[in-house]
């Protein structure tokens, strides 16, 4: 963000200081911040000030006010980092082990003569995890409007709704909607506010919370399809979701905890006036990020990598019962993928932070050539001990590709645009996550196999890697450019303002010559 300019005060050489009046300091005038649904006074008491230190995304208080205050680093804060790891998991364990859904759904609501039954089973999954990724740009901004406590409550009560609606279905068709929109709909409006809100309680401990948090999906990703399996077949599918309904229940509750640590401007306008005042649109949907080209690049190579990312999550089950039958245990994949997948995301997040700048890339690119080349390598396992250490690979890779997107688009963007910078991206992933499995189900019913779904889904991963290798490069050539123009700008101001003060010398100086009398 380009520095606030400071007025400056006319200055005469060694003359009368009333032959110089200083002009009036400007009045303070405030400005919204998206800052988690707090609103920031953009000035201080003497005026218009150069904002100093960009604050973290998401923390509470904001720069340049003197009220602002310091994340507590803990107290309340860890009651709010176990709701938020709580979130998580219940998100994201759901969704990673859509894989046991997936067969038991096949095997309820499938028939020998439906040609298509891959292809439209797998719409539900991939279409759940999809909307949650597509509604990320809207999260962030009625997070903003609103703050996190509402948004993370409103939204695990719309997703308790659809999960139980989800399991009073009896055809495919219905669970597009109930699961695979208000479900997952439900999940993006709670698990967004629990990563901004990390930041109004932490700041020097931030990567280390935001580790554990997410390492909450690992958990329940581990543990959740042995507990499915368990469940399917001890009381069928739909009274399975009905018991996932208790984790969205206790997520409900967990939103409670999300206290903000300053009351909003918005709300303290709105209680004196009788309503509210909203930002202005250009501060709701802030696009100005896509004017950067390094961050152009990586919000679209990303998404252009993804295309087969998710469909292993989808169909690995039933490829697995496909070739090994019934003899193996296929929940022990999920086991191995969520292991790693949290060692993946403590190792290499500590390594990104040795790391200098958009260099991080580089952890990303090496992920996606590996989750690529374990994708190819799939069918090629013909026993079960292979395709273990095949998951134990991309599960490392998965939580490397994941734990470092943050820290990157810090430093491509800044700080002040990071949140919307996160979610314009997830926004954008949801198109290749939800397209992908139903190709590879679609390849599944024409070809019998998986084996031509899996080398395809390899391809995009190794893509997009190459895409993006040449960000660093071009961020480092913005960041020489900028360099230079700030420089030409700083060297212009220094010569207008020497002009100005030989002007205001040459004025004062007859002045005095007239009153000493030659």
């Amino acid at each position: 963000m380009a520095p606030v300019s400071e007025q400056l005060e006319p200055q005469g050489a060694g003359g009368d200081p009333a032959a110089a009046t200083p002009l009036p300091d400007p009045p303070a005038v405030e400005e919204p911040r998206e800052n988690g649904g707090e609103w920031c006074p953009g000035s201080g008491e003497s005026g218009a000030q150069p904002r100093a230190v960009a604050e973290a995304p998401g923390s509470a208080g904001c720069p340049g006010s003197a009220a602002a205050p310091e994340p507590p680093e803990g107290g309340w804060g860890w009651v709010v980092m176990l709701a938020a790891m709580w979130c998580n998991g219940a998100v994201f364990g759901i969704q990673n082990s859509c894989g046991v859904l997936f067969v038991s759904m096949l095997r309820l609501f499938g028939s020998s003569e439906d040609k298509q039954l891959v292809f439209k089973t797998a719409w539900v999954s991939s279409l759940s995890m999809g909307m949650v990724f597509f509604c990320s740009p809207i999260v962030s901004i009625f997070t903003d409007l609103f703050g996190c406590r509402k948004v993370a409550v409103i939204g695990a009560a719309v997703g308790l709704v659809g999960l139980l609606s989800s399991s009073f279905v009896s055809t495919i068709e219905p669970l597009y909607f109930t699961y695979g929109i208000l479900f997952a709909c439900g999940c993006s409006f709670a698990y967004q506010p629990s990563l901004v809100i990390l930041g109004h309680y932490f700041k020097k401990r931030l990567g280390l919370v935001n580790g554990i948090v997410t390492a909450g999906s690992s958990l329940f990703t581990v543990s959740l399809p042995f507990l499915l399996r368990v469940l399917i077949d001890s009381v069928d599918l739909y009274n399975t979701l009905r018991v996932l309904c208790i984790l969205m229940f206790v997520l409900f509750l967990a939103g409670f905890t999300y206290k903000p640590l300053v009351p909003s401007t918005k709300d303290k306008e709105g209680g004196k006036k009788g309503k509210s005042k909203f930002p202005p649109a250009k501060k709701i949907c802030n696009f100005s990020v896509f004017k950067v080209l390094s961050y152009r690049i990586w919000a679209f190579g990303i998404p252009a990598a993804l295309f087969g990312y998710f469909v292993p999550y989808v169909h690995l089950m039933n490829h697995v019962k496909d070739r090994f039958g019934d003899s193996v245990p296929e929940e022990v994949l999920l086991l191995c993928l969520g292991i790693t997948s949290g060692v993946g995301r403590l190792v290499f997040g500590r390594v990104a932070d040795y790391i200098p700048g958009a260099k991080k890339i580089y952890l990303q690119v090496a992920s996606f050539f590996f989750i690529g080349l374990m994708s190819m390598m799939i069918p090629l396992c013909h026993v079960f001990g292979a395709l273990i250490a095949v998951c134990l690979f991309m599960g490392l890779f998965d939580g490397c590709f994941i734990c470092i997107m943050a820290p990157i688009a810090f430093e491509l963007v800044g700080a002040e645009d990071v949140s919307q910078a996160i979610g314009f991206l997830l926004g954008l992933m949801s198109v290749p996550m939800t397209v992908g499995p139903p190709i590879a189900g679609l390849l599944r019913d024409k070809l019998g196999t998986y084996d031509v779904a899996f080398y395809l889904a390899g391809v995009p991963p190794i893509i997009g890697g190459a895409i993006l290798c040449f960000i660093p490069w071009i961020h480092e050539r913005q960041k020489l450019k900028e360099r230079a123009k700030h420089v030409d700008g700083e060297t212009t101001e220094k010569m207008l303002e020497n002009e100005s003060t030989f002007v205001s010398d040459t004025t004062v100086k007859p002045v005095k010559e007239l009153d000493s009398g030659f």
